[in-house]
């Protein structure tokens, strides 16, 4: 060994004391300053760098790790609907995440822009302020967010308790903030490795575009093809057809010719699916209705077409010859002598609210006839990622099958004709006619509840409502055929003006997720958040960018943990959307009352 190998090191000199820049800083000089930075960095081998894997290993940026800190706390405010707390952690971990990637974004434009940087006293003092409040400031928004959660549960009417995991909240969001950074930093582990190895082969700029071009590919076959397409979707998609293959507890092959699956029916009871034999299977007998009524009842007909019925479909068109079926069966069932015939839109998994088809059947005593057409059999969130335009192409189709045979009665023969649909459904209706004006001249009435905010028809009448209205409670045209309710045996007697027919009724909850998620919700502020709000909205809710996105976003995964009428519950107001729109000769108001309450104990005692 020589003396020069034990030669120590030098020790590394300490960090200059600050002072001016030398040389001018005219504009042109700090322009050439920079572009000779750039060319002296393009001029540097691209494996003249620190070991790769430091970019995994090494401590978070402060700057990300502050901005992750406030996402954070953003994501503490109240939303919609009351969440649990392992939700909330969630939302936190998400939230964070998100602050995070934008932090470390603004970190390192920081330093490619500026060439002067925080000596080394400078980013302890600002280390050690960190951890000195940021997790007291934690401990007290959550502490807040729990108390705005019981504010939230007693605005809809329920019992304030709750628990409220702090720690368990902290911990699940510092864990899903952990696997995203580690995640994110893998990935640039990835291109820089794969940049180094291109860089002994291209030209420097070359191999970084190509790299970089390479892993954005990697990235984006892996999320869709892998985890979305092979992952969530194929997973979904086994559990519903397992699912489809069942019935739900209570539910037997019907004895009435009347109703798809029973006696004489063109499509067998097995063949229904899941949401079909619990649709037909559920219909009330003309015993219970008589029981109900006091007056003498018939049975009800329901007509239901599953995505894959017995009979092949020949036809290039498959939703028409689908249609075609339907009143084929509608003919058997003799659906065109009843007094009134529902074409009923159904959510992804082919579910129709029982509560709109038990509300009709009760107040008509039977003389009705309800058909509805399923176009998947998949959850609703993952039909609208990837069947969302079969639910109005389907719903389109046999809307106009309908009243294509309806067109060859004689005049004044047949019955009239309504549209229902909820969530999912309700879109399909909106998209089977396109607008209002075509809604009301092509049917006798509707009863629309919870539409989607991408349904077409419902987000034209927000748009062009009268403006004294809320966005929540719209009025269009002074109520003259449309109205919103949320407490529909208050809320449609408004305004005071003459409601002429055929009418529209939505119910719309102000606190229901599904009607107001929307992608704008990521940089935009919804209207639905401008004062007033709704009646059981917090005022502590409050617009963050990208935050109230995935608030949202998880509340549609827990609308239904409330009571009607609030999320996405709409319980019996389908009797008085029934009674507003097409309500049978001699219907008053104390029917009304007694069959909702009637409809509210039965789903009750389920």
């Amino acid at each position: 060994m020589t003396s020069t190998d034990r030669t120590p090191h030098p020790a590394r000199s300490p960090d200059p004391a600050p002072g001016p820049a030398p040389g001018p800083r005219t504009p042109a000089a700090l322009a050439r300053r920079a572009a000779d930075r750039c060319l002296a960095f393009a001029r540097r081998p691209c494996w003249d760098r620190p070991d790769p894997a430091y970019r995994v290993r090494r401590w978070p940026d402060l700057t990300a790790l502050c901005l992750a800190t406030v996402f954070f706390w953003s994501s503490l405010s109240p939303s919609l609907v009351p969440r649990p707390w392992y939700l909330q952690g969630i939302v936190g971990g998400i939230t964070a995440a998100i602050g995070y990637a934008l932090g470390s974004t603004v970190a390192w434009l920081f330093r490619a822009v500026v060439p002067r940087h925080p000596g080394e006293r400078v980013r302890v003092r600002c280390w050690q302020a960190y951890w000195l409040l940021a997790p007291l400031a934690s401990l007290w928004l959550v502490s807040e967010s729990a108390r705005t959660q019981r504010r939230l549960r007693v605005l809809q009417d329920l019992p304030p308790s709750l628990t409220w995991h702090t720690p368990m909240i902290a911990l699940i969001s510092l864990a899903l903030l952990a696997l995203a950074l580690l995640l994110a930093r893998l990935v640039r582990l990835g291109a820089v490795t794969l940049i180094r190895l291109l860089g002994r082969l291209l030209p420097r700029p070359v191999a970084y575009a190509t790299g970089a071009l390479l892993t954005a590919l990697a990235v984006l076959v892996g999320v869709r093809d892998i985890v979305y397409d092979r992952g969530i979707v194929d997973v979904a998609d086994r559990i519903a057809a397992a699912t489809n293959g069942g019935t739900k507890a209570g539910i037997e092959r019907p004895a009435s010719r009347f109703v798809s699956g029973g006696p004489g029916s063109l499509l067998g009871w097995d063949t229904l699916g899941y949401e079909g034999r619990n649709f037909t299977g559920s219909t009330p007998t003309r015993t219970a209705l008589t029981a109900w009524s006091g007056h003498p009842a018939r049975d009800p007909v329901r007509v239901y077409v599953p995505s894959t019925p017995p009979v092949a479909f020949a036809d290039d068109r498959p939703f028409a010859a689908q249609a075609a079926l339907a009143v084929r069966e509608l003919d058997r069932t003799g659906a065109f002598d009843r007094a009134v015939l529902a074409v009923a839109g159904t959510t992804g998994t082919g579910w129709v609210d029982p509560n709109v088809a038990e509300a009709l059947e009760y107040m008509y005593r039977g003389d009705t006839a309800i058909v509805a057409v399923q176009y998947s059999y998949l959850p609703s969130w993952v039909s609208f990622l990837v069947d969302k335009e079969k639910a109005g192409q389907a719903t389109r189709a046999l809307v106009d099958a309908v009243r294509a045979r309806l067109a060859t009665l004689p005049e004044g023969r047949g019955p009239k004709l309504v549209v229902t649909g909820e969530s999912l459904g309700a879109y399909a209706v909106e998209a089977s006619f396109g607008s209002v004006d075509a809604l009301l001249a092509g049917t006798d009435g509707a009863l629309l509840m919870g539409p989607p905010d991408f349904s077409p028809i419902s987000r034209e009448l927000r748009r062009d409502r009268d403006p004294a209205s809320p966005v929540w409670r719209p009025e269009y045209d002074g109520g003259r055929h449309v109205r919103f309710g949320q407490f529909p045996a208050a809320d449609l007697a408004r305004p005071a003006a003459a409601w002429e027919h055929p009418r529209v009724v939505y119910l719309q909850n102000a606190s229901d997720p599904v009607v107001w998620w929307s992608p704008g919700l990521l940089l935009d502020r919804p209207r639905w958040l401008s004062r007033p709000l709704g009646p059981d909205i917090t005022p502590e809710i409050r617009w963050f960018p990208f935050v109230t996105f995935w608030q949202t976003s998880v509340d549609m995964a827990v609308s239904y943990g409330v009571d009607a009428p609030h999320g996405h519950r709409y319980g019996a107001g389908a009797v008085d959307g029934w009674a507003a729109v097409v309500p049978p000769e001699g219907w008053t108001d104390a029917d009304t009352t007694r069959l909702r309450a009637y409809i509210g104990h039965r789903r009750a005692a389920y």
